[in-house]
């Protein structure tokens, strides 16, 4: 961790050390509301593996009382903003929250491309080789519910949308899309849509060749940064200059979204492997924050993993206990077998709420970090009045779930359980129409607790309620992947 510039882990005596900052920032989170939880992250030796019990006693802790979960995240978030720091080009290292004075460099112009395809007014959802609309598309929301692949409330948002499909014409948004080249992201469905759409990422010409592509494609506007000398309208030219690296150009990606008129989204779908992925996470985070202070009305968007830990709803408890009550008898013989460790049930009977349990090791503790801060500023502005959207969107098969071949078998053996994993088509037009419902009604319905408003809209692909604790079925899905693709 010695040579990246800039933002960047803190030196500690470990070096600059993934490890000692999470065991950190955990404690720090824990601490006012959990100080054995704070000593014992502390003290843990082996933060490689040893992560996950930590990361689930954050949830748990925070079921105290809405103030506990509020506390956690609050202080969660200080203890990032006053570790991470910033090394600029010149060698000089500073605290995150100074990044922003003076902004340096050449300034980033606007280019801006008007799509010319028709623009869509009508919800659909790409789904196995079909478009479905209306009664289609509501059908396939109810199927989805009885399997238990989403929550009961995913299919009354989206419902909402079909019936209001006006809401869909987002040209009162500035949609911030922060990864504008996610798999996961809206970027297809709003241009689709006719929306006026801000797209940021790395500046890699093979990137924006395809998002411009998009763009061309459909009937929306999309605003892109560009470095100067920009002015040639033709592709080769803008996929050329265009893009912002956030870790290194974050004041210049600042001042530009500060001066972009109209009501700013800022949609965070950023994603980096390793250590870079807490690194860019805390580079949007910080930009959420300056534009807050600057602007009075950014509104924020978040997709959560579902392979994470998450509270859930006494139903989705309830269901899941069905399922394990009906479980086979080979099943039933494979948890004797394993003397418990395999297929034992998601939920203690009766839990209200539930705790599931969805980390996957392979992912790591920077992962889990990356994905838990998001969280924390999701509750933290929604605290303080912001309009956020933060939803759990379902496994998908994504260029980076594959390139991890654990992953990607596990994917494949998971219907055996199930879970259904989504496309990214189907993935990113539905958290798309959610996002949609969210910004029309002003972040969803007002919440007691932190914990529901997460659960709310959530499209976890039947992890939340299946019978058997997700990671005690994993081993047994990657097996059962590997021998269908040997098949």
């Amino acid at each position: 961790m010695e040579g990246p510039t800039g933002v960047v882990f803190p030196r500690t005596g470990e070096g600059r050390s993934t490890s000692a900052l999470g065991r950190a920032v955990v404690a720090d989170a824990l601490r006012a509301v959990d100080p054995v939880g704070a000593r014992s992250a502390e003290h843990e030796t082996n933060w490689r593996h040893g992560y996950l019990g930590h990361f689930r006693r954050l949830v748990e802790a925070g079921l105290l009382s809405r103030e506990a979960a509020l506390s956690i995240a609050r202080d969660g978030l200080a203890s990032l903003h006053a570790r991470m720091t910033v090394i600029g080009a010149d060698g000089r290292e500073t605290g995150l929250d100074e990044a922003f004075t003076p902004a340096a460099g050449e300034p980033l112009e606007t280019a801006t491309v008007t799509g010319g395809g028709p623009v869509e007014r009508d919800l659909s959802l790409p789904y196995r080789g079909q478009r479905l609309y209306g009664d289609e598309l509501r059908r396939r929301l109810d199927a989805w519910v009885t399997a238990g692949v989403i929550e009961p409330s995913c299919a009354e948002a989206v419902g909402a949308v079909l019936a209001n499909p006006d809401w869909l014409d987002l040209r009162d948004q500035r949609v911030v899309v922060l990864g504008a080249g996610a798999e996961m992201g809206p970027l297809p469905s709003l241009l689709r849509w006719g929306g006026d759409v801000v797209a940021v990422d790395l500046p890699r010409p093979e990137l924006w060749r395809r998002v411009l592509q998009t763009a061309r494609r459909h009937g929306g506007r999309l605003r892109l940064p560009v470095r100067p000398a920009a002015a040639a309208d033709d592709q080769a030219t803008l996929a050329a200059r265009a893009g912002a690296d956030l870790l290194h150009r974050l004041p210049q990606v600042a001042d530009w979204l500060r001066g972009i008129d109209g009501r700013l989204v800022l949609g965070n779908y950023v994603y980096a492997d390793g250590a870079t992925n807490v690194r860019v996470a805390m580079a949007v985070d910080a930009l959420t924050g300056h534009l807050q202070q600057h602007r009075d009305d950014v509104a924020l968007a978040f997709l959560a993993t579902p392979t994470d830990v998450f509270a859930v709803p006494a139903e989705a408890v309830r269901h899941a206990e069905r399922g394990y009550g009906a479980g086979s008898w080979a099943r039933r013989s494979l948890r004797v077998v394993s003397g418990g460790r395999l297929l034992h049930r998601n939920y203690p009977p009766g839990a209200d709420p539930g705790i599931n349990d969805s980390l996957v090791p392979q992912q790591g503790p920077n992962y889990a970090l990356a994905k838990r801060l998001q969280r924390w500023r999701a509750t933290v502005a929604r605290d303080a009045g912001s309009t956020v959207s933060f939803t759990v969107a379902p496994p998908t098969r994504t260029r980076s779930v594959l390139r991890n071949r654990a992953l990607a078998a596990a994917y494949a053996g998971a219907h055996r359980f199930g879970i259904e994993v989504f496309e990214p088509a189907t993935s990113n037009t539905l958290m798309a129409a959610l996002l949609v419902h969210d910004l029309r009604t002003g972040g969803g319905p007002a919440l007691a607790h932190p914990w529901q408003d997460e659960a709310y809209g959530a499209a976890h692909g039947g992890l939340w309620r299946v019978p058997y604790a997700p990671r005690s079925a994993l081993g047994l899905a990657v097996l059962l992947g590997l021998g269908g693709a040997r098949a």
